[in-house]
């Protein structure tokens, strides 16, 4: 029997022939099948593992530092990033309820509000942002890897494509990563998570030893001489914290639907994302704080202050700590979900490895992430900011569809079908279309007009409050 026939949950139509008609349609191949329940092995503590794996990268740690860069003092800084990953959390846990009720990944899931070819849409949006994230972690282990390199053999420096080579070996880590598939994953995370925690830790403490204690570490002061001015810089940085993970909050299903109870997916991410963003956070906020100390300037990429160590050995073990913690976030929150969402465009030609080689080829020709790290202000408020615009209206579609409009029940077998019951208009809903559309117009509108700035400050907030209203006064007005 068929994972569909096995997978028993509310919403799915039953009958050996509906499973048949299912694996022969061109919306189906098994990477985007729903998991049965014998096959949902993920507990609590793989999905704690998942953000602790997730959480402890570069990126993390400067989005932090990029915040004390820009003038905040180390408490507005560790606030922002825990309230922003707190509100963030919201939309993260509404999105897995449906991965792990029914077992199904994002982009098929979004064919419920978007329709079987309206998903194409929202799925291809978040690949191309995961694309973009893939290439920036990518960038930073190969820095990572020259650094190394330079302390190892100190000539490597003269070569003008070492850190070239040393990008493009890191490249071809991942392609094979994504080839062994997904149980590779699970495996990475469960035996690095406590260990980068370790060498998190590590690196604070050699901070506060160089940089005399905390006292002097901390005792920056916010450079912002009134609340106006704070609040400025506030808004747009918390909209950046909602937007660093705003990308998994859409694909979460991904992850969830090898949940084994909604329990255990729920703890696992109540207890992994806020306190481990913000644990990490605050080593990144702590370290930067003290390089103003220890090397007489801010220094808020972690690369280059690692290289500073002295110690040649406390050098490589720290990279070789950084170098897997960049590989475990970006195959679990950059390719899994782009492999998925190409594979949607076209389930029969596009499996979930071509799916990921496909994403691990954009991230690096169309984004060049060397230009999105040039400074901070491009990564937070350029990169992190600007997307969040489409990633929010997409969310308020989605959240609006499953818990108001189908008040959580899906017919699975229709996900797949066409002329089903989530054919709409020729495969597309318009109306999710137009919801989307709004949603995204009202964020990026501030950038057109500038009396309207605040409202691209707000992109993901104001993007997903509009797609909601709208869709549910769209579908509400179809309802009567």
């Amino acid at each position: 029997m068929s994972d569909l026939e096995h997978s028993g949950h509310d919403g799915l139509h039953s009958g050996v022939l509906d499973a048949e008609t299912v694996r022969s349609s061109s919306l189906y191949n098994e990477d985007l099948a729903p998991i049965p329940s014998s096959r949902r092995s993920w507990g609590t503590y793989n999905y704690a593992a998942l953000w602790i794996a997730m959480s402890v990268n570069i990126p993390t740690y400067m989005l932090a530092s990029g915040m004390i860069a820009g003038g905040m003092s180390w408490k507005q800084a560790i606030f922002t990033v825990f309230l922003g990953n707190v509100v963030v959390l919201v939309p993260m846990l509404l999105n897995a309820h449906a991965g792990a009720k029914y077992g199904i990944p994002f982009p098929v899931f979004a064919r419920a509000s978007f329709g079987v070819f309206g998903a194409n849409i929202p799925a291809v949006l978040r690949a191309l942002v995961a694309c973009g994230w893939f290439g920036i972690n990518t960038w930073i282990g190969g820095e990572a890897i020259n650094a190394m390199v330079v302390v190892l053999v100190p000539s490597w420096r003269n070569y003008g494509t070492g850190v070239w080579i040393c990008f493009a070996g890191f490249w071809l880590l991942h392609v094979i990563v994504i080839v062994l598939g997904i149980r590779t994953i699970k495996f990475l995370q469960g035996i690095t998570a406590p260990f980068l925690l370790i060498i998190g830790v590590a690196l604070l403490m050699w901070a506060v030893v160089k940089a005399g204690g905390f006292g002097p570490m901390l005792s920056t002061p916010s450079k912002f001489q009134t609340f106006k001015d704070f609040f400025r810089f506030f808004i747009p940085s918390l909209t950046g914290v909602v937007g660093f993970w705003a990308t998994v909050a859409l694909n979460i299903p991904d992850f969830t639907r090898y949940a084994r109870s909604q329990r255990a997916q729920v703890m696992g991410q109540v207890m992994g994302l806020p306190t481990t963003m913000t644990l990490y956070s605050f080593i990144g906020v702590a370290v930067t704080s003290a390089t103003i100390i220890i090397f007489g300037q801010t220094i808020w990429d972690p690369v280059q202050v690692l290289a500073r160590l002295g110690n040649p050995f406390a050098v490589v073990i720290a990279m070789m700590a950084l170098l897997l913690a960049t590989l475990n976030v970006n195959v679990a929150a950059n390719l899994v979900s782009p492999s998925n969402d190409f594979s949607n465009l076209s389930p029969r030609l596009i499996s979930f490895r071509t799916g990921g080689l496909i994403a691990c080829v954009v991230g690096v020709v169309v984004f060049q992430p060397w230009k999105l790290l040039a400074n901070y202000s491009n990564y937070i408020f350029g990169w992190l900011l600007g997307y969040s615009g489409f990633l929010g209206p997409i969310a308020g579609v989605m959240i609006c569809d499953y818990f108001v409009v189908r008040k959580k029940i899906i017919l699975v077998e229709d996900l797949y079908l066409r002329q089903g019951f989530y054919e709409f208009s020729g495969g597309i809903n318009w109306r999710a279309m137009a919801a989307l559309a709004a949603g995204a117009g009202v964020a990026f509108i501030g950038l057109i007009v500038p009396a309207l700035r605040v409202l691209y400050d707000y992109a993901w907030f104001v993007g997903f409050a509009a797609s909601f209203l709208v869709y549910w006064a769209v579908m509400h007005a179809v309802d009567e």
